[in-house]
């Protein structure tokens, strides 16, 4: 299994992010976990291709929830790339698909009475920025602590959203954490605990990935972290309980 952390940088509403979508190549599959923001397909080419990958060798994407900077690609991708089959979990598929309103667009909407005229512009940017994002159809679907292949795990993280889904290579002893785990400032913690859709599901979601052995932690906020992964899964259970 080759595994390769790629990085693009995005600005989004005035604010820049860099990104970190990872790529599983496994036989004569090439899988890609999330996909950045709308516009981002041109550096995910790139950066591709620095791996010497053609974005049209993608055979699958992996959506692990219905973010914007995690799926706000995809349709640019489905477009050039009409084959390439999208996975996610059972619980994220209608908000991907748009049969559901967004619970990331619920959330804000339901904040906005809450917030500061200094922030009020950047509230109703971000919502209309939710309402905008074109819906693509979801091939497969996981359900759930599913084996999507011999070497692939699909965790179930909930908390950060209801349907968030991880991914685990056991022979590897990887975790791509997605949005269940954050680095910040070289340590790892829950990301966004204030906007997680159920923080008590997070730190949940938290406790079950500190069952597994674990030599390295990708996470799509940070990059990745390789030292005393035990020891910091258990201080941020710490400082949740």
């Amino acid at each position: 299994m080759e595994v390769i952390r790629i990085e693009i940088s995005s600005t989004f509403l005035g604010q820049e992010y860099l990104l970190n979508p990872c790529v599983l190549r496994e036989k004569n599959d090439t899988f890609l976990i999330d996909c950045g923001y709308e516009g981002s397909i041109k550096q995910l080419s790139g950066e591709l291709e620095k791996h010497g990958i053609q974005l049209a060798e993608l055979t699958g994407i992996i959506i692990s929830h219905e973010d914007i900077d995690h799926m706000g690609a995809l349709s640019e991708i489905k477009e050039k790339i009409p084959s390439v089959k999208i996975y996610t979990s059972e619980i994220e598929a209608p908000y991907l698909t748009g049969e559901k309103k967004s619970l990331r667009l619920q959330q804000a909407e339901s904040l906005r009475s809450t917030m500061s005229e200094e922030f009020m512009e950047w509230a109703i940017a971000f919502e209309q920025s939710l309402k905008a994002i074109k819906r693509v159809p979801v091939d497969f679907t996981f359900g759930f602590d599913a084996h999507f292949s011999d070497r692939i795990r699909i965790i179930n993280t909930p908390g950060h959203t209801p349907g968030h889904i991880s991914i685990y290579l056991p022979e590897e002893q990887i975790l791509l954490a997605n949005d269940a785990l954050v680095v910040e400032n070289g340590e790892l913690e829950i990301a966004n605990p204030h906007f997680s859709l159920d923080l008590a599901q997070a730190l949940d979601s938290v406790k079950k990935l500190a069952r597994l052995e674990i030599d390295k932690v990708i996470c799509y906020h940070g990059g990745e972290i390789t030292k005393n992964i035990s020891g910091q899964l258990k201080k941020l259970i710490e400082k949740y309980s």
